[in-house]
């Protein structure tokens, strides 16, 4: 079976079992609904495993481009409406400077690609963006730091394969950045998607809550480590995290006193207070826009939102993919003492829509926080999602709030090899939540067959990736594509 066939908004549990929306219950000879639904794990991974002789798991092996795809370049200028223009050269010139980081700017191409491969029909809360930059630490409601998937922008229900591939393709195009060898690469995606099989094994034999309930803690991390050096690292940055809050460390290097009220720093052009027409609401305080999020919010955190009040809000440009869209950061205190730092990011429609069917939810910021909901396994207490009055979706959240992203730049073969197991872990663990463990880890199997196959995918997309980031960076030369190389 070649690409995928077109597949709707919800979740499915057994292959083929699709329906527009609701599933309606149906009579069975042998019992009741529920009877007819219920699969013992076993019974589940059989039926996983029947699914290769429709989709072959060496089928995912490779990649050749479609007959009819689209130029690199205009899928790029094509994602600009509705962005900041001012914003799109610091965009393009972040994505210039390596083929690395081209692939992280680039999801809405793969998205594309991968629409055109085998996929085994098996669906699940998909990240749409699961490169290996986008997981990292951060801390819980409880003040505890998990290791996480932590960008859902793209989330969206869709075929599992899809992120794996994402994930695996990364890694091959990290270790060319770091200059490690084409075996050392090819090897540190293989045992990724190791990683992935061998922990969907083990979800597909826990309890539903079981699966729930899990989390990779900090400490889970840095016993991976691979040399004790590397612990020690990890260790001492963990200890630095924990050590910074926002009074203390964000608040003095962020915000100037001008008058009465604190204001934001301006950073032209990476942090700029926006116009009237950049952000409507401006003259009214952001009136509608707040208490549209704050009714997002779970009424006991209403509560805690109700004692802090906007004092400022500027634009912040971040990431790679993202820069462009309206993404803001507000200032709020309860007290002089008691910031917080909420970011405002806008969600448009995720790149994995034209392929994998609407969201249920009209407003994409409200997909983004209910898909990261149903990924992580601990959430912002302030997550919620609201309106403009531009007309723009967006979802709220804290910023920087214990937040650890990888730094990959002095990188050897062990690190990068750990990191991206543990990358695996979390995305099969964010899989089993909302899918089926027993029947994608029936699929895979117990042997190296589907390792190798998405192996060679990885390593043959690293070269499709070389030869569109080399078609972006001489359409800068002819200035078809705008830039800013930050200093």
């Amino acid at each position: 079976m070649n690409g995928v066939r077109k597949p709707n908004v919800r979740l499915v549990g057994r292959a083929g079992r699709k329906s527009d929306g609701e599933e309606k219950p149906t009579k069975s000879s042998s019992g009741s609904h529920a009877e007819d639904q219920y699969r013992t794990a076993p019974e589940r991974r059989a039926e996983g495993k029947a699914l290769r002789e429709d989709v072959p798991r060496e089928a995912h092996a490779g990649w050749k481009p479609p007959k009819v795809r689209r130029d690199p370049v205009e899928l790029l200028l094509a994602s600009e409406e509705n962005r900041l223009p001012e914003l799109l050269p610091i965009r393009y010139g972040r994505m210039a400077s390596s083929p690395f980081a081209f692939f992280r700017g680039s999801a809405a191409q793969m998205a594309a690609d991968l629409a055109s491969t085998p996929c085994s029909g098996l669906r699940v809360q998909a990240c749409g963006d699961a490169h290996l930059m986008n997981f990292g630490g951060f801390a819980t409601p409880e003040r505890n730091i998990i290791f996480d998937i932590n960008d859902f922008d793209e989330t969206l229900p869709g075929p599992w394969e899809w992120d794996l591939k994402r994930l695996a393709a990364s890694i091959v195009v990290a270790g060319r950045h770091l200059r490690l060898s084409d075996n050392e690469s090819a090897r540190a995606a293989i045992a990724t998607v190791r990683s992935y099989r061998e922990h969907m094994i083990d979800y597909a034999s826990m309890r539903a809550l079981e699966v729930w309930y899990d989390r990779i803690d900090i400490e889970r991390v840095i016993k991976e480590m691979p040399s004790e050096e590397a612990r020690e690292r990890a260790q001492q940055r963990v200890e630095k995290t924990r050590g910074r809050n926002v009074p203390e460390h964000d608040y003095p290097k962020m915000v100037e006193h001008h008058g009465v009220l604190p204001r934001i720093k301006d950073n032209p052009p990476l942090i700029f207070h926006p116009t009237a027409k950049q952000a409507p609401g401006l003259k009214a305080g952001y009136h509608e826009g707040l208490a549209a999020y704050r009714e997002s919010l779970a009424e006991h955190v209403r509560v805690l939102f109700d004692r802090f009040h906007l004092c400022d809000l500027a634009i912040k440009a971040v990431g790679v993919g993202s820069v462009g869209t309206f993404c803001a950061v507000g200032l709020f205190l309860a007290a002089d003492d008691d910031p917080i730092f909420l970011q405002i990011k806008e969600a448009n429609a995720s790149v994995l829509e034209p392929y994998a069917g609407k969201s249920l939810h009209q407003n994409h910021g409200q997909r983004v926080v209910v898909g990261q909901r149903v990924m992580q396994s601990a959430t912002d207490i302030f997550l919620g999602w609201s309106r403009g009055l531009n007309g723009r979706d967006v979802y709220v959240r804290q910023l920087r709030d214990m937040k650890i992203s990888a730094i990959i730049e002095d990188w050897d073969f062990d690190l990068l090899r750990t990191y991206t197991r543990l990358c695996a872990w979390a995305l099969a663990r964010a899989h089993a939540r909302s899918g089926d463990a027993a029947m994608i880890s029936g699929y895979m199997g117990s042997s190296g067959t589907f390792d190798d196959a998405i192996c060679e995918f990885a390593v043959e997309y690293a070269d499709q990736n070389q030869r569109d980031y080399r078609t972006f960076v001489r359409a800068v030369r002819e200035e078809r594509v705008k830039t800013i190389v930050e200093t």
